[in-house]
Parts: structure tokens; sequence; C-alpha cells
């Protein structure tokens, strides 16, 4: 099965830092995880070991202005229960 849940909203700079400390938050520790996407709430079981990856991107301003991004993506083998 393959689900893919995503929304985007334009935040202040402290509103953005806010939703990563709260996801931060839910990823600590053990046990699940419920992160917010929207007005939706997705239950995830993070592993004990997580695969970090992030990239920032710098785009001059010949591709439609200067714009900056930073992607992070979180990424772990769902473990099996007995």
């Amino acid at each position: 099965m393959s689900d893919k849940t995503s929304y985007e909203q334009d935040l202040s700079r402290n509103e953005a830092a806010d939703n990563l400390q709260a996801l931060a938050r839910e990823i600590r520790g053990e046990g699940a995880a419920d992160v917010t996407v929207g007005n939706k709430s997705v239950a995830l079981d993070p592993a004990s070991v997580i695969e970090y990856d992030i990239t920032v991107e710098e785009r001059s301003p010949m591709l439609g202005g200067e714009r900056e991004t930073i992607t992070v993506t979180l990424d772990w083998e769902v473990e099996e229960t007995d």
C-alpha cells in the first residue's frame, strides 16, 4: 500500500519553527508518532534508526527570482511486530 498526504501553507518563521519542533517531539523517544498534515493526523511508527537527508537549494535570479529551499527527508523501515 502506498498513501501520500501532503499540505502546503505560508507561515511566519516562528510558526514554521513551531511546526518543526512539534514534529521533532513526536519522533523523539519510543512508540508511535502522530504527525499533523494540514487538518489530518497520520500515525507513524518510527524505527529506532532513521535515515536523515537534508538538501539546500539556492536558485539564481535567472530562473525566475532568487529562492532558497530546504528539503528534509526522514526515512525508515517499518519494524514488524509479532
